[in-house]
């Protein structure tokens, strides 16, 4: 079983110190990303955003062209 502590706001009003204290705590356990898997993430929702862009507007100019041959515009 976790053994969290449980706090209510009231709590935080009362002793601000204390949800500071908690908060430097917790904020040391994070572990960061190193630079390098920073810049292959960043890398991957960049190709990732593009190949979706590039799907979209080829799929939205086959929609628009079938709508186009359906209702004869531009004929």
């Amino acid at each position: 079983m976790d053994c969290a502590v449980q706090t209510t706001q009231k709590e935080f009003l009362v002793n601000p110190a204390k949800f500071v204290r908690e908060v430097k705590q917790e904020s040391r356990k994070i572990i960061w990303p190193t630079r390098k898997e920073a810049l292959v993430s960043v890398v991957m929702v960049l190709v990732l955003a593009s190949v979706t862009s590039l799907f979209f507007v080829l799929v939205d100019g086959v929609i628009a062209w079938m709508v186009k041959a359906i209702l004869g515009i531009g004929a």
